[in-house]
């Protein structure tokens, strides 16, 4: 891990059989309609004290897409004025002065850059950002949340890693939503070192 007091953290919603979207890169199975009568009632209070600590974002381009697809349906912009960098290289439309396009090294861009300015950094989607983060050996924790549904096939969390990752389980909570939200510390003890900058 780096020398600095900066942390990166991978979140993703998934299904139960691991996939982020349809193979189309829909996400119209996140709505669910699960009770789970023993779970805790997410406070929408916890989640913008969450969301305060983030420094900012990074993406791939289709999660970039489905964020755009979502504040056109009148859903908002979910990442709100923190700066979001979007891995691509293609050319897509940007709808923000906090919008950022990258297309270069990504351990160049956390290390380099996104790590001297910012505390927080999340890593919000893409199953292919989010195993290069972690082959890199980027990652500090993976925050994973499964959702109460199968959908048999579609875009996997993580797109085909090249080793075994070692995690420490260090939180689990239940909701009424019936969604359960994991949260790991990547191990050092077999996660490659950060590339220097």
């Amino acid at each position: 891990m780096a020398n600095t007091d900066s942390r990166v953290t991978i979140h993703m919603a998934a299904s139960l059989d691991g996939f982020i979207a349809r193979k189309d890169g829909r996400v119209d199975w996140l709505e669910t309609s699960d009770e789970f009568a023993g779970g805790d009632t997410l406070d929408p209070g916890f989640v913008e004290a969450i969301l305060k600590t983030i420094g900012c974002y990074v993406m791939g381009s289709r999660t970039y897409e489905t964020a755009l697809s979502f504040e056109t349906k009148g859903l908002g912009w979910a990442y709100g004025d923190k700066p979001t960098f979007v891995l691509t290289s293609r050319n897509l439309p940007r709808t923000r002065d906090t919008v950022e396009f990258y297309s270069g090294d990504l351990a160049q861009l956390v290390n380099g850059r996104l790590q001297p300015t910012f505390r927080s950094i999340w890593f919000v989607g893409g199953g292919v950002v989010s195993a290069e983060c972690l082959r890199l050996g980027l990652a500090d924790e993976i925050r994973y949340s499964i959702l109460p549904i199968l959908i048999g096939d579609g875009i996997q969390f993580f797109e085909t890693l090249d080793r075994d990752i070692a995690l420490h389980l260090a939180e689990v909570k239940a909701y009424k939503s019936g969604t359960v939200a994991l949260r790991y510390e990547v191990r050092g003890d077999h996660a490659e070192p950060r590339t220097a900058t």
